[in-house]
């Protein structure tokens, strides 16, 4: 009898442990909250993740540009009116053809492939092989400005030149380091081991360009100013002079290749082949153009001197005639041979 009272007492004690933990868990439950994460919102102007991040739409953009920004907007996408041969003060005129800077570099500076100018800002200053020296930003602005705009010099400490700058910069802002490199000079073809064909060149000119450019290569004027140009000439008295980086055939095969014809083709989904781009180049490059001076100073190391570029001295012995159309691989060889050195153009 005194056993099962024993085992009476420790089934209960047993019984109001197990009752007391169960109520401890329950009350634990009803008064347990979770830890909540502190969350911050991610702003969206802060987003610049490859999958959302645009090129800016310049157009667009007008209203919220600063207004160095917008000066510099209608300095490159209205030159000749601003400061070409139809800006209405004579010492405004620095360019001397008709053309806008946009013209070439396409989407007001914003489309890859064209020599864009998104990001360009921390990519100098830099080494020039043309002027064999470390060289500003405002120096390769200039150089554009005595070669394809066919003119001169801007004064560095202009209004012009901060305006144009400031437009450079505002174009790269919050650009993704994953998108950079695609923004950076020409992409680049498989350069054909044969001269130019001028047959071949000038059928793809006659399918591909006259359209936008003229059976003479004239380009067609805006219709609103009859000045400018909605579609640049590509030789003739107004277009870009021959010491222009367009009047080498490479170069200007692989800006073609990338984004003509206009609209059709972008760097990474183009139209033409290398060797539609290649021989079309040297179709264009074969007219006339505005003569620079002093060409034969360019390229102090004449080692560094790009291969299709088509005047001289050089730093070998290939005809001028090699050096205008090609074929250009055996000339690149000689240099990696002899010098040492790699060229791509």
């Amino acid at each position: 009898m005194e056993e099962l009272r024993t085992l009476a007492r420790k089934l209960y004690h047993l019984f109001i442990v197990g009752f007391i933990l169960v109520l401890t868990i329950f009350v634990v439950l009803l008064k347990y909250e979770p830890k909540s994460e502190i969350y911050t919102p991610i702003i969206a102007d802060e987003i610049t993740s490859t999958a959302i991040w645009k090129p800016k739409d310049a157009i667009a953009e007008i209203p919220n540009m600063s207004e160095t920004v917008k000066k510099g907007y209608y300095l490159i996408a209205e030159t000749s009116k601003y400061m070409g041969p139809n800006a209405e003060s004579p010492e405004d005129r620095y360019s001397g053809n008709n053309l806008a800077c946009a013209n070439c570099h396409l989407q007001k500076g914003a489309q890859a492939g064209s020599g864009s100018w998104v990001g360009i800002l921390e990519r100098f200053p830099q080494f020039g092989g043309r002027g064999n020296k470390i060289g500003t930003i405002q120096d390769r602005i200039n150089g554009c400005m005595e070669r394809s705009m066919n003119g001169k010099m801007i004064p560095v400490d202009s209004d012009k030149m901060a305006a144009i700058v400031a437009y450079m910069d505002w174009l790269g802002e919050e650009v993704p380091e994953d998108r950079k490199a695609e923004f950076k000079g020409y992409p680049k073809i498989k350069i054909p081991n044969v001269a130019v064909d001028l047959e071949k060149g000038r059928a793809v000119y006659q399918k591909e360009c006259i359209i936008c450019h003229g059976e003479n290569g004239a380009g067609v004027l805006n219709a609103v100013d009859g000045k400018s140009y909605t579609y640049p000439p590509l030789w003739g008295p107004d277009s870009f002079n021959d010491g222009a980086g367009m009047n080498r055939v490479i170069t200007s095969a692989e800006f073609i290749k990338s984004n003509m014809p206009y609209l059709q083709a972008t760097w990474d989904n183009p139209k033409l082949t290398d060797e539609e781009a290649y021989h079309v180049a040297g179709y264009i490059n074969s007219f006339s153009r505005p003569h620079k001076a002093n060409k034969e100073d360019d390229y102090p190391n004449k080692k560094l001197k790009p291969v299709s570029t088509p005047y001289g001295p050089w730093a070998d012995d290939f005809s001028s005639e090699q050096h205008k159309y090609g074929p250009f691989p055996p000339i690149m060889e000689y240099y990696k041979n002899e010098y040492g050195i790699t060229k791509t153009k």
